[in-house]
């Protein structure tokens, strides 16, 4: 919101910001259910492929579910390794590019995590 209002006002004009009413929520990991996912993701990708990202205001629709019970969403990494993660295109880019050899890393890392909640 400041940074559309202070923008518009060096510019000599005024703007408002205004969230759509129909868009999903801002998507929520409960932290300590995070803390424990963690160590399941390295052991099946190793430390240095799993990263915590900074906070953005992504939204998808499993954020409804994050509301209702402590929630965990990550993401398998399918960008390129060439590829320059912050400049590719986004998933519902028709420029989108999926690396496949990514996709066998999310079936392990996903039961990982249910073998270890389990215990």
């Amino acid at each position: 919101k400041r940074i559309v209002e202070k923008t518009a006002e060096a510019n000599g004009t005024t703007a408002t910001f205004e969230l759509d009413p129909y868009s999903n929520p801002v998507t929520y990991n409960n932290p300590e259910l995070t803390g424990r996912v963690l160590p399941s993701l390295r052991k099946v990708a190793g430390d240095a492929n799993v990263k915590e990202i900074p906070l953005i205001t992504g939204s998808e629709d499993f954020a409804y579910f994050a509301q209702a019970v402590p929630s965990f969403f990550f993401m398998v990494g399918v960008t390129p390794q060439a590829t320059d993660v912050t400049t590719a295109p986004a998933n519902h880019s028709p420029l989108f590019y999926l690396d496949e050899k990514a996709i066998p890393i999310a079936t392990p890392a996903m039961t990982q995590i249910v073998v270890d909640y389990l215990k």
